[in-house]
C-alpha cells in the first residue's frame, strides 16, 4: 500500500526533484504550491482509503503562512508534519516545532536525508485504518499514553495526539521518572544529540507537553530541577 504524502512547496524545481526521487518508492506525493487548500485536502482525504499520512510544508509560502499551516494540521488532523526551510537558525527551528511540526529540515534539501526522516516518522504513524494496534496504555500518575498511536489522556480525561518529538520526550521522562533528566539526555533520546545545552528546543517541547498534560501551578507533572533538567513527578 502506498503512503500518501502532501508536499506544500512553491519552488517548482525542488518539487520536481522530490517527485522524481520518490517516483519508484511506496510514497505517493501530491503537490500544493501555495498551501491555500492544503488543510482542506488533508481533511477530505481522511475519508478515503489512501488518506494523506504525511505533509511536507515549506515555512515560506506565497499565499499561506507555513507555520500557521503546520499549527492547523497539528491541531485539526492526525498526520505527521515535516517542515522545510532555508532558515537555519535555532529560533526558526523552535518556531516550527512549537507549531506542532514533527521534524524540521533545512534547505538545500538532501533528498536521501528527507527520505530517511520520512520513513522514520511513518514508523510512528498509523498508516492504515486496519493496522493492528495494542490495546495497552502506558499509565503513570493520572495520565495514560498509547505507545502505538501517541494518544495521551491526561488527568482531566482530555485526549490529545502527541507529535513524534513530544512522544519521545515523554517516554524519556517516564523511563527516568523520579529523577532529573538533563536537556542533553533528552536531546540524545529524541535523536538530536547535536542540540546544544543552550538550545531552547527541548524547553519548547516540554512546554507543549505540560499543556497537553493539563499541568496547573498547584500540580505540575513535569518539574524543572534547577541546573539539572526536568523530572516527571508522581
Amino acid at each position: 500500500m502506498s503512503i500518501h504524502v502532501l508536499l506544500v512547496e512553491d519552488d517548482e524545481l525542488l518539487a520536481k526533484r522530490i517527485l522524481n526521487h520518490f517516483a519508484n518508492t511506496e510514497f505517493s506525493i501530491d503537490v500544493d504550491n501555495t498551501g491555500a487548500s492544503a488543510l482542506e485536502k488533508v481533511q477530505s482525504s481522511q475519508q478515503e482509503p489512501n488518506k494523506i499520512t504525511l505533509a511536507i510544508v515549506d515555512i515560506v509560502l506565497p499565499a499561506t503562512d507555513g507555520l500557521e499551516l503546520a499549527k492547523e494540521l497539528n491541531t485539526l488532523t492526525d498526520i505527521g508534519v515535516i517542515m522545510l526551510s532555508s532558515r537555519d537558525s535555532q529560533a526558526d527551528r523552535i518556531a516550527g516545532l512549537a507549531q506542532g511540526a514533527d521534524d524540521y529540515i533545512c534547505k538545500p534539501v538532501d533528498l536521501l536525508e528527507l527520505e530517511l526522516r520520512m520513513r522514520a516518522l511513518c514508523k510512528r504513524l498509523t498508516i492504515a485504518d486496519d493496522q493492528d494496534e495494542s490495546e495497552e496504555f502506558i499509565e503513570y500518575a493520572d495520565f495514560k499514553l498509547h505507545p502505538d498511536n501517541r494518544t495521551l489522556i491526561n488527568g482531566q480525561a482530555e485526549e490529545s495526539r502527541l507529535t513524534e518529538a513530544e512522544h519521545k520526550v515523554l517516554i524519556c521522562l517516564i523511563a527516568n521518572a523520579g529523577k532529573a533528566t538533563s536537556r542533553e539526555k533528552i536531546s540524545e533520546d529524541i535523536g538530536q544529540p547535536d542540540w546544544s545545552p543552550s538550545d531552547r528546543t527541548v524547553d519548547v517541547l516540554i512546554g507543549r507537553l505540560r499543556k497537553k498534560l493539563g499541568d496547573e501551578k498547584e500540580q505540575k507533572r513535569i518539574v524543572t530541577v534547577r541546573g539539572k533538567g526536568y523530572m516527571l513527578s508522581a
